[in-house]
C-alpha cells in the first residue's frame, strides 16, 4: 500500500473501532495551528465574555495548537457520544440540563477513550495519544467541526445533520498521520431560534455567547455566594445548566435518545419535586450525585440556585438589604 492507502486503512480501522467501543460517532482532522480562531477567542476574552472564568485566559497557545499537548501530533480524532435522554424531569420542578442526569460524562468518555485507544494498538501497533474530555486546553468543538462531523451553530454548539445536538465531544490526538474527513458547511441557515429564545439574551450575535449572561455559567461556573439580580425571574428554574437554546432548535427535532446504560439517570432525579429539591440535604446530595457532574456546584452551589429560582430568599439577600 503507499501512503495515502496506508491513512485510509488505518482512519477505517480508528472509525469501526470507535462505534465497535461504544461512540455514536467518529470523524478525523488534521493538526493544524488554529490562526482564524485565536482571533476570535482573543476577542471574546478582551471584551470579558468569559466571565469569571479565569482558566479561560490561560494555555492560550495550547488551545490554538495542539501539538503542544502532543509533540509530534498529526492528526486529531474526534469522538461524540450521545446523551439524549428517553425521559425528561417533571417540567414544574427545578431543572437540571439532561447531560446531568447520569454518570459524570468525564468519567465515562475517558473510560472509552482509554478502551479505544488500548485497541487500537493492539489493532495497528504502537502509536502516542493524549486522550481529551474537557480537561485540557483543547477546542473540541472546532475539531469536531473540522473533522466533518457537523458544524457550529449560532448557539456554539456542535450541530449533526439530521441528528441534533445532544452530544458530548472527546479526542485523541494523535502522532498518526491519517486520511482527514472533509469538513460541512453550515446549515443553520436564516434561523435564530436559540437566539431568540435565551432568556438572558446571552447569545449577543449569531456564534457569539457572552458566558457571563448564560444560565449555565450562572448556574455552574459561577461561585460567588448569589447570583446576580439582574437575572431573578429569568432563569426559567434551572438550578443546573440549561437546555433551552438546544431544545428550540429544530435540528433536534432528529434527535434519538441514547443507548448508553452509563448515562442511564441517577435514581429519583427524574421526580424530584420542589418540594425535594427545597429540603435536599448535604448528606442526600453527597450520596445522590456522588458520580454526577452535579456535584461540581458542591451542595452550597446547588442550595444557592434552588433558593434563586424559587424566589426564596437567603442570608446573603437579607444583607444586601440591610
Amino acid at each position: 500500500m503507499n501512503t495515502k492507502q496506508f491513512k485510509e486503512h488505518y482512519s477505517k480501522i480508528i472509525k469501526q473501532t470507535a462505534k465497535d467501543v461504544g461512540f455514536d460517532a467518529c470523524g478525523i482532522a488534521k493538526v493544524q495551528v488554529l490562526n482564524e480562531e485565536a482571533r476570535q477567542l482573543e476577542n471574546w476574552l478582551k471584551k470579558n465574555f468569559h466571565g469569571k472564568m479565569q482558566y479561560m485566559e490561560k494555555y492560550f497557545d495550547i488551545r490554538i495548537n495542539p501539538s503542544l499537548l502532543l509533540p509530534g501530533a498529526k492528526s486529531i480524532i474526534s469522538l461524540l457520544f450521545n446523551y439524549y435522554p428517553s425521559k425528561k424531569q417533571n417540567s414544574l420542578s427545578p431543572k437540571v440540563s439532561v447531560y446531568a442526569y447520569g454518570k459524570d460524562y468525564h468519567i465515562v468518555l475517558k473510560e472509552k477513550l482509554q478502551e479505544l485507544y488500548e485497541r487500537l494498538k493492539e489493532k495497528i501497533g504502537h502509536f502516542n495519544a493524549r486522550a481529551c474530555v474537557d480537561s485540557a486546553p483543547v477546542m473540541d468543538k472546532v475539531w469536531a467541526k473540522k473533522s466533518g462531523l457537523g458544524w457550529i451553530g449560532k448557539h456554539s454548539n456542535l450541530i449533526v445533520k439530521q441528528k441534533g445536538s445532544y452530544y458530548f465531544i472527546a479526542e485523541l490526538i494523535t502522532d498518526l498521520e491519517l486520511e482527514p474527513d472533509k469538513e460541512i458547511k453550515d446549515y443553520c441557515g436564516t434561523c435564530t431560534r436559540c437566539i431568540d429564545a435565551c432568556p438572558t439574551n446571552a447569545i449577543v450575535q449569531p456564534y457569539v455567547i457572552d458566558a457571563s449572561k448564560c444560565i449555565s455559567y450562572l448556574t455552574i461556573e459561577l461561585k460567588d455566594e448569589i447570583i446576580p439580580n439582574e437575572f431573578k425571574d429569568k432563569m426559567n428554574n434551572w438550578i443546573f445548566g440549561c437546555d433551552i437554546c438546544m431544545d428550540v432548535c429544530p435540528w433536534n427535532k432528529f434527535a434519538t435518545p441514547h443507548e448508553h446504560h452509563e448515562l442511564e439517570p441517577i435514581k429519583d432525579i427524574l421526580d424530584f419535586s420542589e418540594k425535594d429539591w427545597k429540603e435536599l440535604s448535604e448528606e442526600q446530595f453527597k450520596i445522590l450525585f456522588k458520580w454526577s457532574p452535579i456535584k461540581r456546584t458542591k451542595y452550597k452551589g446547588i442550595k444557592r440556585n434552588i433558593n434563586f429560582v424559587l424566589n426564596k430568599e437567603n442570608k446573603h439577600d437579607k444583607k444586601n438589604l440591610n
